[in-house]
């Protein structure tokens, strides 16, 4: 793969596992040959999300969640075609989204 570099970007709602994740694709890229930048990490995405307790009145009484995305972002640089076989039969946890762009 001449001149072309793989952009790799994760997002998960548990930061410990977007970070094992990010580990063994570094891990996978550096065993085969190519260089890697990153895992950079991007800030995180919090929702919050305000809910009445009571069924009926009583607005004062509330419950609020919050929903954090995590996420990372890691070029390889030069990738070999070992790469991006490895790449293709790595397994990842459930949890984490994988988005992949060839530059």
């Amino acid at each position: 793969m001449a001149n072309q570099n793989i952009r790799i970007r994760l997002k998960a709602f548990d930061h410990r596992l977007i970070d094992t994740s990010a580990r063994e694709i570094v891990e996978t890229a550096k065993r085969t040959g190519a260089t890697v930048r990153g895992p950079v990490p991007l800030p995180t995405k919090m929702e919050r999300f305000t809910v009445l307790v009571s069924p009926h009145a009583d607005k004062d009484a509330r419950d609020q969640f919050e929903l954090r995305t995590h996420k990372r972002l890691m070029d390889i640089l030069n990738p070999t075609d070992k790469t991006v076989d490895a790449l293709m039969k790595l397994e990842l946890p459930a949890g984490v989204d994988v988005q992949i762009k060839l530059n």
